[in-house]
Formats: structure tokens, C-alpha cells, sequence
């Protein structure tokens, strides 16, 4: 990801927001939480706007519930309260929240709706992960769904329902089948975005909230880019 290829000082896009949770839309580019690049990430971009927002003294507490990788945009969850991310905590541990994802892909031969199972295996060293159509050693394995919504010129535009959570398992088993995401260089795309991003995109959330008890259900608007606006309509 090309450092600075998205200013951390933007507002912030809100989703949802009361005293208990604040869902955000994150941009591709920017870090849900620090790291060795020491770029700002999301969290402190909230924190800063929490903080502004309500005049709050100190230091704000905002928990992070479950995160996005980098180059990746969408939906992302902080719990506002400990109360609140003990109980998100355990939603997405035991997997109660229903995540959709949209894609773009390479190719325009896909099936128009499919499940793929893959076993994968974590390189930390490479910061990748790797599918594999049958069980070897050190492997978990990795179920989703996807249907083809529409289809561009050279490029289609996926639905992907996840059954498990494992490091970037679409993008590895997308890139499995030969389909890598627009822009993901690492799991084999033609080319990079020119701002470093891919296009995957967390579309919708539904969870249950932890204090009132009612389903949430949020989405998503797509990154302002011509090929999302082609695939979904222009501010879907």
C-alpha cells in the first residue's frame, strides 16, 4: 500500500453511531490500528471525532471489534463502551453477525453462483495465505459463497457470503480458481490501483446490538471510483 495514498485527516464516513457503537465506512488505505508504519490509523481518527463531537475530557475509549485488511474498504465496527466490546466480541467470535462482501475480479467467465471450500495455510513471514483443494498440514478449512451480479468488459462483480474467517481468505481462494481481485498485486492481479488499493469492499453488516437487544443492519457505499460506479450504479 503506497504510503499517504489517502489522507487520515478526511471525515469520517458514519454509518451508525449511539452511545454504545460507532460503524464506520473505512476507505481502502488507511489502518484500522497502528502498526510499524506508524501512519494514523481508523481508531484514532475515531477517537479524535468522538472526542471533538462531544467535548469529551481525556482519553476516549473506542474498542475494535474485528478489522479490514488495509488495501480494503467497508464497514468496520468499534464498541464505544468495555460493555459493548465483550458482547461484539463474542457475536464475532461465534460468528452471529452476517457479513456481506462485494468484489471485482479478473475474468468474465465465472459461474453465476457457487460455493468454494479450500483448505488454507497462513505465511506470516509473507503476511499471505495459500488455498489448497485438498487438506495438507497446518491447514483450516475455508467455505464461501458467491454469486456474479453483473459482469463489465473485462472485469465481475461478486457477492461473497463468508462461513469462516481465515487471513485473507477471499482474496486467496479468488485467486485459487485463477479470478485474483482488481489490484491485488500480492494474490496475483495483472496490475496494481493506482492508489494502492483492491477492490473488495465490506457491503453489509448485520448484527445484534449489545445493549438494546434489535438487529442492526448496515451498508456500505462503495469507494467513489468509475469501475465500482460501473459495476453498481454511481453513490450505491
Amino acid at each position: 500500500m503506497k504510503k499517504n495514498s489517502i489522507k487520515a485527516t478526511q471525515s469520517l464516513d458514519v454509518l451508525y453511531e449511539d452511545n454504545h457503537l460507532l460503524i464506520v465506512n473505512k476507505p481502502p488505505g488507511v489502518l484500522i490500528q497502528g502498526d510499524k508504519t506508524g501512519d494514523l490509523p481508523l481508531v484514532d481518527i475515531a477517537k479524535k471525532y468522538i472526542k471533538e463531537k462531544y467535548n469529551k475530557p481525556g482519553d476516549v475509549f473506542l474498542g475494535v471489534v474485528h478489522r479490514l485488511d488495509r488495501p480494503t474498504s467497508g464497514a468496520v465496527v468499534f464498541a464505544r463502551t468495555s460493555k459493548a466490546l465483550i458482547r461484539l466480541n463474542e457475536q464475532f467470535k461465534r460468528r452471529e453477525t452476517q457479513k456481506l462482501y462485494w468484489a471485482m475480479v479478473e475474468g468474465t467467465d465465472l459461474p453465476k453462483e457457487t460455493r468454494l471450500t479450500h483448505w488454507m495455510v497462513r505465511n506470516t513471514k509473507q503476511n499471505k495465505s495459500y488455498a489448497y483443494a485438498k487438506k495438507v498440514a497446518n491447514s483450516k478449512e475455508a467455505i464461501l459463497d458467491f454469486k456474479c451480479f453483473k459482469t463489465l468488459e473485462r472485469y465481475s462483480c461478486l457477492e461473497i457470503n463468508l462461513h469462516t474467517g481465515r487471513h485473507h481468505q477471499i482474496r486467496a481462494q479468488l485467486a485459487a480458481l485463477g479470478y485474483s481481485i482488481k489490484g491485488d498485486l500480492k494474490y496475483g492481479a495483472s496490475r496494481s490501483n493506482a492508489n494502492g488499493s483492491i477492490h473488495l469492499h465490506a457491503r453489509k453488516l448485520s448484527l445484534m446490538h449489545p445493549v438494546k437487544k434489535e438487529v442492526i443492519s448496515i451498508t456500505a457505499p462503495t469507494p467513489k471510483d468509475a469501475l465500482w460506479n460501473a459495476c453498481v450504479g454511481e453513490g450505491s
